[in-house]
């Protein structure tokens, strides 16, 4: 299985307009952060994991040839208003799209053009929305796209109700500020692990830094990489500090996750 980080960078992405910090003019690519997804590829199934506000720059850089189904870990829209520009994926095909309730219900309001009989010409993206309800999650259900496995994850992010994902030994938990104890030990023998760290500061729905290094360790992966980043960390500077096993995530980054 491979893993493609689309975009790494926090919902105002990085450089940041009209700010002129340290970190929005860095000369370094890395510091050149879009809107947090991934696109994971696995026996020829592609599955992305939320649409970005950048997706359409994401998979012309990535050169993303089709979508066999899309994840959702919220409705917030630096994870999901990228949405309209998966239509040249669905001239052929129908893409499933599944999230929790809270998110399926903000689909249907945000992108209700896509759901009621308009006129002809412009295109719609073709989805079918799957809803992991509360009692899948309470019981640990999978779902299965094109024959892949994959476990979602609750989570917090402040006070809503999130998801993340858990792909074989591979998890993704963007956008969290907690993890359940019952999520801790759905993420029991996962060896390479994106995780949210907004920055040092603390913040009310997302982890710091430093409590994202403590949820690294205690879900025990032998790789994290840290998502989510925003201008306040320089991404060579993150990378000197941080424990081995750990290191930033940035846009491109490629990595290969065994069975």
């Amino acid at each position: 299985m491979e893993i493609t980080v689309l975009g790494s960078g926090t919902s105002f992405g990085v450089p940041s307009i009209n700010c002129s910090c340290e970190v929005c003019t860095s000369q370094d690519p890395h510091d050149n952060r879009t809107r947090a997804s991934i696109w994971i590829q696995k026996d020829d199934v592609s599955i992305v994991i939320d649409t970005s506000t950048d997706f359409r720059q994401q998979a012309l850089r990535e050169k993303i040839p089709y979508i066999d189904g899309l994840l959702i870990t919220h409705c917030h829209a630096d994870h999901v208003h990228g949405l309209d520009d998966i239509r040249p994926y669905t001239f052929e095909r129908t893409i499933p799209v599944y999230a929790n309730e809270l998110a399926i219900h903000e689909f249907e309001e945000r992108f209700s053009y896509i759901f009621r009989k308009t006129q002809r010409g412009g295109g719609k993206p073709k989805i079918t929305l799957h809803t992991i309800s509360e009692s899948k999650l309470k019981e640990g259900a999978e779902i299965t796209i094109e024959g892949i496995d994959i476990l979602p994850i609750p989570l917090k992010h402040g006070e809503i109700d999130v998801l993340g994902y858990r792909i074989g030994n591979f998890a993704y938990l963007t956008d969290c500020s907690t993890i359940p104890v019952e999520s801790y030990k759905k993420l029991e023998g996962v060896s390479d692990l994106i995780i949210d760290a907004l920055r040092y500061r603390p913040h009310p729905t997302h982890f710091t830094i430093p409590q994202a290094a403590e949820a690294a360790r205690r879900i025990g992966a032998v790789r994290t990489w840290f998502t989510h980043l925003c201008h306040d960390v320089l991404h060579e500077d993150l990378k000197q500090e941080l424990p081995e096993g750990i290191a930033p995530a940035f846009d491109g980054l490629k990595f290969s996750v065994a069975d």
